[in-house]
């Protein structure tokens, strides 16, 4: 082979060796990038999620409760798999509401009292309101929020067990009332509701007759409203432009609500969104007072995910059962009436599914709205194989509940009236 020969076949070589390097190397770079953006994305995801985490934890931590136990015991708080009961306390303290339409700023008394149960299956659940007007004994009680605390009392009004013991003791009171063992409290106040309601985009509400009430500023026209803000507050508020101007009226008028917001949240899928949740979780940190067994994130996602299986016909919402119309100058106030209440109670204790069948009695302050004209069904053409309906599974026997029940479930919708 000549000089030249060899000195151009040295060349293709160094050609080629260079040329596959370089197809390595492109590859090499474009691999290099996407690992780095990949590790940045991961690495973004992760400390954005960390830090919220943190944050959340530490905004809670700021407005927590210790609940104490019934006669100074340990609280016994048991596993989050099994049957849950959580107190739901709407404070009617306005303390940094920043609008003089809500009032005097002085009083702080439980103005919304709901036990949840939701049974161990996540099958079923109830919330039963309590009315405040309730009057019932008290127990003994400490301060929860720094103030004196107060001693067993015969008969009391509930709503005033917060003003000296705080949240924990209105729970030790229902503690008493229902032989439950409840170890999970939230408390909101008036800008809680406020921001919830901002956070789901508003709830949807059904007025049947026209609601006129100067004492809340809450002026609803008959038909549909989406209430949001201000005006959700006022809505739950409201009790002389509903029903008999009766808190018995209010709590059946605030199931309107209620039952909605349950429809909301499932439909748009939200407690099963983590950022829809998150969303919740801090306007819920910001603006509600829990428990300390409630105020770990890990514990909210528990009980919201208690909650997100269950079927809307198995939300029920239902009345302490009570007696009324006493003479002045107790009219409007309420006593257990506690031969049907303990059925209720002991359902709770023996984790009971409670299932609505037909609603016989909305309360009150509410009723079923119509039920629409259903659209006509198309008809077979001749000759055509109609198709087989799908035979239905058979459900378990669920007992009833009793006819005085008075109530709703979240399926249902139901307008203030």
């Amino acid at each position: 082979m000549s000089e030249k020969s060899k000195k151009q076949l040295k060349l293709d070589r160094a050609v080629a060796r260079h040329g596959n390097i370089q197809a390595v190397g492109r590859w090499r770079s474009v691999l290099g990038v996407f690992a780095k953006a990949l590790v940045v994305v991961l690495v973004s995801t992760l400390t954005v999620t960390t830090v919220s985490a943190i944050q959340l934890a530490g905004e809670l931590s700021r407005h927590q409760v210790d609940i104490p136990g019934i006669d100074g015991e340990e609280r016994v708080i048991p596993p989050l798999d099994g049957p849950l009961n959580l107190l739901l306390v709407g404070s009617d303290t306005r303390q940094g509401a920043g609008n003089s339409a809500f009032g005097n700023t002085g009083g702080n008394l439980a103005d919304v009292i709901i036990l949840l149960h939701v049974a161990a299956d996540r099958q079923s659940a109830v919330g039963l309101s309590i009315p405040r007007d309730t009057m019932l004994p008290w127990p003994a009680c400490p301060s929860t929020t720094g103030g004196p605390g107060y001693y067993a009392q015969s008969l009391g009004q509930i709503n005033a067990t917060i003003a000296n013991g705080g949240p924990g003791c209105t729970l030790l009171t229902v503690e008493l009332l229902t032989g439950l063992n409840i170890p999970y409290l939230a408390m909101v106040d008036f800008n809680g509701v406020i921001e919830l309601s901002n956070a789901v985009g508003g709830v949807e509400v059904c007025v049947a007759e026209d609601i006129e009430d100067e004492y809340t500023n809450t002026y609803l026209k008959k038909g549909m409203h989406n209430l949001q803000g201000v005006q959700a507050l006022q809505f739950l508020r409201t009790r002389h432009g509903v029903g008999d101007g009766s808190d018995l009226g209010r709590i059946s008028n605030q199931q309107v609500y209620l039952t909605s917001l349950v429809r909301k949240l499932k439909s748009k899928d939200i407690l099963s969104n983590p950022v829809a949740l998150y969303s919740l979780a801090q306007a819920a940190a910001r603006n509600m007072t829990l428990s300390k067994t409630l105020s770990d994130p890990a514990a909210l996602m528990g009980v919201a995910n208690a909650l997100k299986d269950i079927p809307m016909k198995k939300i029920t919402f239902l009345q302490l059962p009570s007696i009324y119309g006493f003479p002045a100058p107790n009219q409007g106030r309420v006593l257990p009436d506690y031969e049907k209440a303990q059925v209720l109670f002991d359902m709770m204790k023996n984790d009971e599914p409670f299932v609505l069948g037909e609603i016989k009695n909305t309360g009150v302050g509410a009723e079923i709205a119509p039920t629409p004209t259903p659209k006509p069904t198309r008809t077979a053409k001749p000759g055509a194989t109609p198709s087989k309906t799908p035979t239905a599974k058979p459900t378990p026997t669920v007992k009833p509940l009793p006819d005085w029940v008075q109530g709703t479930n979240a399926q249902t919708t139901t307008c203030s009236k």
